[in-house]
């Protein structure tokens, strides 16, 4: 039976893709991919057929997928960080419903909540959440819902695609409600191109925050109550001096 692998390569880097990832890729005939995506891989499995499709296209993108598989040939999908993170393990479901002779299979990789936070340090030790300030498919209205209520809940949370030419107010407009419940010293970071040329990372404050300009290859944290700098690292406790 055709097959359809969808893997997640992690943040960039050939070295942090999972051995699984790599294995599944090179014995593969076809990649495909959002074309920032495949220019990562490109060079490693030069072999392979590529097909890429620009953002906004991801159903076609999928369809894409299906058609090369239905020719016989084991195709795979590649998605940034993990692929049942934001990725499109989930469209490939919905869309793999008209392809019944295909076969389906996720391969996991580091999303950038964890290769991020290990750039940083250990903001994410205790319980965390992670919501993207994307309104592309989301509205706005339940993405301040849901970054109030973790907030409230004194959760640590990582923001993805925290910014963008035409959502340049959108990480201010985060940090304002977080305010609402959080000191404006609570300790926070972000990193930028995690895992690829040009990474770098910043620990500051959320009031720093709030006037930072970061772009959509930053990865943001907002500390919970606890969370302290350490050697210059971001660190959540998770309490086991109370429990020594």
């Amino acid at each position: 039976m055709s097959k359809i692998y969808v893997v997640g390569i992690g943040p960039g880097a050939y070295e942090q893709m999972t051995i699984q990832a790599a294995r599944i890729l090179e014995s593969c005939d076809v990649i495909v991919g959002y074309t920032v995506y495949v220019d990562l891989v490109k060079e490693h499995f030069a072999d392979k057929e590529f097909i890429t499709t620009p953002m906004k296209q991801e159903v076609k993108r999928c369809e894409l997928a299906f058609e090369e598989a239905k020719k016989g040939k084991t195709v795979a999908m590649i998605c940034s960080g993990d692929a049942g993170v934001y990725g499109m393990a989930g469209l490939i479901y919905e869309v793999g419903e008209r392809y019944s002779d295909v076969t389906i299979e996720i391969i996991a990789g580091i999303t950038a909540a964890l290769s991020g936070a290990s750039v940083l340090g250990a903001p994410l030790i205790h319980d965390f959440a992670v919501i993207s300030l994307s309104d592309l498919l989301t509205p706005w209205e339940k993405i301040e819902a849901r970054l109030r209520a973790a907030t409230e809940a004194d959760f640590s949370v990582c923001l993805y695609n925290p910014s963008s030419k035409k959502r340049a107010d959108y990480l201010m407009k985060a940090c304002d409600y977080m305010l609402e419940y959080k000191s404006p010293e609570t300790v926070c970071g972000y990193v930028r191109n995690i895992g690829r040329d040009g990474e770098a990372f910043t620990v500051l404050t959320l009031q720093e925050l709030r006037e930072t300009d970061v772009d959509m290859f930053t990865t943001v944290f907002i500390g919970n109550s606890q969370t302290k700098i350490v050697a210059g690292k971001m660190v959540t406790p998770r309490g086991y001096r109370e429990v020594l």
